[in-house]
């Protein structure tokens, strides 16, 4: 069912089994896949793992302090019963949003899936628990340090596009008419950009890898959150045991996900003073 993304009844003609039958099936394997390899495979993060994954960014992409990458993305599904407009979303379609933190070998740290479509990035994530922690300081976070070349103390931030809010633990691109203006902003969007896409990486080889993601889910909303769920902790168990999971050489992600996933709206919020502060130190950083 993940892989092919085959229906409950091209499945059901399949294996001479009951439609219903094949969907409880789904629905119990799913649950029971996350919660057997969710400890191993996706545990929360520890002090020591947000440290292994700071010097993996660092050491691959450049970017010294980065706690990971974070997008969010719309899982395409079928309109829900008596829903009202509580799924529809801007790209005119029903969606629930999968929102990730993503380190640098592509696989999720932390996931928040079952959002609403109509609902902003920003908000999805202040709302979820990953999110919460990391806003009350509860998430092992390790302790602020100095750039290389700098002495000022920097938080460890996570990186994401423009769909995020400048936070002091959130960095993202400076907006698009400033580069043009400022051929040095330009380099740290680069930077941050290079090192931002493993989680739209990350997204394109969980779609290529299970082709449920390239459709419509068409299933009960408490069943696709069970799904995705599953999806991202294989996912997570392929990359760990390197079992066939090299799709890097594919397509672009956002080619790869087609319509079943799509980024999500602009985020408008103003940024605290800290916030720029922070982005400053990373623009001078990178313009040493």
């Amino acid at each position: 069912f993940l892989a092919t993304g085959d229906s409950y009844t091209t499945i059901g003609h399949s294996f001479r089994m009951g439609f219903s039958t094949v969907s409880d099936i789904v629905k119990e394997v799913c649950d029971a896949i996350w919660k057997r390899l969710q400890p191993t495979y996706m545990p929360e993060p520890t002090k020591e793992m947000w440290e292994e994954i700071i010097l993996g960014f660092n050491e691959t992409w450049q970017f010294p302090n980065c706690l990971g990458s974070i997008d969010g993305k719309h899982i395409t599904i079928k309109c829900p019963n008596n829903s009202g407009s509580k799924y529809f979303s801007y790209l005119k379609k029903y969606s629930i949003i999968l929102m990730a933190i993503v380190d640098d070998n592509y696989k999720f740290i932390c996931i928040d899936v079952g959002g609403y479509g109509k609902n902003s990035d920003g908000g999805i994530f202040e709302a979820s628990a990953m999110g919460r922690k990391i806003a009350d300081g509860t998430f092992s976070i390790p302790a602020d340090r100095s750039l290389p070349g700098q002495n000022e103390l920097t938080p460890c931030v996570l990186i994401g596009d423009e769909a995020f809010p400048l936070r002091p633990n959130i960095m993202r691109p400076f907006p698009y008419r400033q580069p043009r203006q400022d051929y040095r902003k330009e380099i740290y969007n680069k930077r941050l950009c290079r090192a931002r896409r493993v989680v739209e990486n990350a997204f394109g080889i969980l779609a290529q890898k299970w082709r449920i993601f390239l459709r419509p889910i068409q299933v009960k909303v408490e069943t696709t959150i069970s799904i995705v769920k599953a999806a991202c902790i294989l996912h997570n168990y392929l990359r760990s045991t390197n079992s066939g999971m090299r799709f890097e050489h594919l397509l672009e992600p956002q080619e790869a996900v087609a319509e079943a996933l799509g980024n999500l709206q602009l985020e408008g919020r103003r940024a605290t003073n800290l916030s720029a502060q922070i982005r400053e130190r990373l623009f001078a950083y990178f313009n040493m």
